[in-house]
């Protein structure tokens, strides 16, 4: 760790102050110039794969220039600084920028087609995935936030944007044994079918 980027324990810090934190600042988010831990547990990270999975199998089958980041390391921009959702979804240029190029290293939010947090009840993100975020990403005009949950049972739950209000509206929640269908729209249309109950198959 850096001490020229620590501050002495105490903030607030800056993009630069958590890329120079020992490997680079990984499994930590900044929000509102704090450095916030993020430590999922491996049924969550699991129900994560899954979904990034079910995404990328969608994005192939319309043959959609799409990149599906997942695995909580890959950054975006929003208000309260950086922000790194579980799985999300952004045209292939904008990830190309951003891991070839490096210009920018962040990819910025407003890009993002598609963010999905998984919900880890009991935790200290748990308010910050239902609440907080779902207001950060709708001021970033993300077309559709997605809260998966896997306990008590597989759930999802589809947000989608409401431009003019600047909020989301649900528009769709679905548990284990039904049908998620939603259209997410990228260069091309992709339909994404899915039985929530995947979040917890093995």
């Amino acid at each position: 760790m850096s001490v020229a980027h620590d501050h002495g324990g105490f903030g607030p810090y800056t993009a630069e102050d958590l890329h120079a934190r020992e490997n680079e600042g990984r499994g930590l988010e900044l929000e509102d110039g704090w450095l916030i831990e993020r430590s999922p547990s491996a049924p969550h990270n699991w129900a994560a794969r899954q979904m990034q999975d079910v995404l990328q199998e969608a994005a192939a089958d319309a043959n959609a220039s799409v990149f599906v980041a997942g695995g909580g390391e890959w950054e975006i921009s929003t208000p309260a600084g950086i922000r790194k959702p579980d799985v999300f979804m952004v045209p292939k240029s904008v990830a190309r920028a951003s891991i070839i190029d490096r210009n920018p290293i962040v990819i910025p939010g407003i890009e993002v087609l598609l963010a999905i947090e998984v919900v880890s009840p009991g935790s200290g993100s748990e308010r910050t995935d239902r609440v907080r975020k779902l207001k950060e990403y709708a001021a970033l005009g993300i077309p559709q936030y997605w809260l998966a949950e896997f306990v008590p049972s597989p759930s999802v739950h589809i947000f989608a944007l409401d431009a003019a209000a600047a909020t989301y509206r649900r528009v769709q929640t679905a548990g284990a044994g039904n049908v998620v269908e939603a259209k997410v729209e990228a260069d091309t249309t992709i339909t994404v079918r899915f039985d929530p109950q995947v979040l917890t198959e093995f």
